[in-house]
């Protein structure tokens, strides 16, 4: 068992409302010291929300805990210095170079030895080619390095990255991901909020939020487990008309295409088994397979939209 010491967030029964609609209900949430906890949702599902309030840019309307050790209620600026936030859009200043944003934000840190700070932030990013180039020059990849760059300059504790790698390459996806497994070997926690399923493999252990409510959490493996769905592949000709014969039969939940194959689940194995049966001649080609994450979280919306 984790002391409570080693949670990075340790936080229970969160709420926070706009007039009338409730946009996180009752969270509770712990992430231990130098792992990479990914946090996924539908847009609207109060991801973003929560991770305002960890960092102290809004304030709870219930419930109580702490972020690297401070009280989120009444410490909130005690957090901020020890937190790199990365928001979703880019926000450092276009018409200044790489360098005059870090500088900047080294001097705003009140940072000792800022050019040295910067140099060694350039070089660990990778950035030296751009140092002169105004940021709003650079590509989307580079931006989003340049970002984390900021987010890193003042040795942070906790990471909190919001959708932080949206409409970038899967290269740059990929970099940017290395980047953070090395900084969470170092024992930088991270909280990143990802609509990617194969970033969301990538975490430690994951939380998935739809409308403010927290349906599952815990690791790849415990979260397909607990799931409690078997699938099965089919491949074949006219895969369109097997679909939609398929959707609406007992023990079938979702019915989703992958390539040139359907993959095909549900929670009750043996009406479902018996519902493809009268299927499995000699036109199709079928293969029970491993539930996948993607699977999961279809099924968990299917659950929010069926309420």
């Amino acid at each position: 068992m984790m002391d409570e010491q080693e949670f990075v967030i340790d936080v229970h029964g969160i709420s926070k409302s706009f007039g009338s609609k409730t946009v996180v209900k009752n969270l509770d949430m712990r992430v231990a010291k130098g792992e990479i906890y990914g946090f996924l949702g539908p847009n609207g599902s109060g991801k973003t929300t929560f991770i305002r309030m960890l960092c102290g840019l809004l304030k709870p309307d219930k419930g109580f805990g702490t972020c690297l050790g401070y009280d989120i209620l009444k410490e909130s600026d005690r957090i901020k210095p020890h937190v790199g936030y990365m928001s979703q859009k880019f926000s450092l200043y276009g018409d200044l170079t790489v360098r005059e944003n870090l500088d900047f934000i080294a001097r705003m840190y009140g940072l000792k030895k800022c050019r040295q700070a910067v140099d060694e932030c350039i070089a660990r990013m990778g950035l030296e080619t751009f140092r002169n180039q105004l940021a709003g020059n650079l590509s989307g990849g580079w931006k989003q390095r340049l970002t984390l760059a900021s987010c890193t300059l003042h040795s942070p504790k906790l990471l909190l990255l919001d959708e932080p790698t949206a409409g970038v390459d899967p290269g740059a996806r990929r970099d940017f991901w290395d980047e953070v497994h090395k900084l969470a070997a170092e024992g930088i926690t991270a909280l990143i909020s990802t609509h990617y399923m194969d970033e969301a493999e990538r975490c430690h252990r994951l939380a998935y939020i739809a409308y403010g409510d927290l349906l599952a959490s815990g690791t790849v493996a415990e979260m397909i487990e607990n799931s409690g769905l078997a699938t099965w592949s089919v491949s074949g000709k006219n895969l369109h008309d097997l679909s939609e014969k398929l959707r609406d039969m007992p023990g079938i939940q979702q019915v989703v295409a992958f390539g040139n194959t359907l993959h095909i689940s549900g929670k009750d194995h043996a009406a479902m088994e018996k519902s493809i049966l009268p299927y499995m001649s000699e036109s199709f080609r079928w293969a029970k397979i491993q539930t996948n994450l993607e699977e999961v979280f279809i099924h968990l919306m299917q659950q929010v939209r069926n309420v």
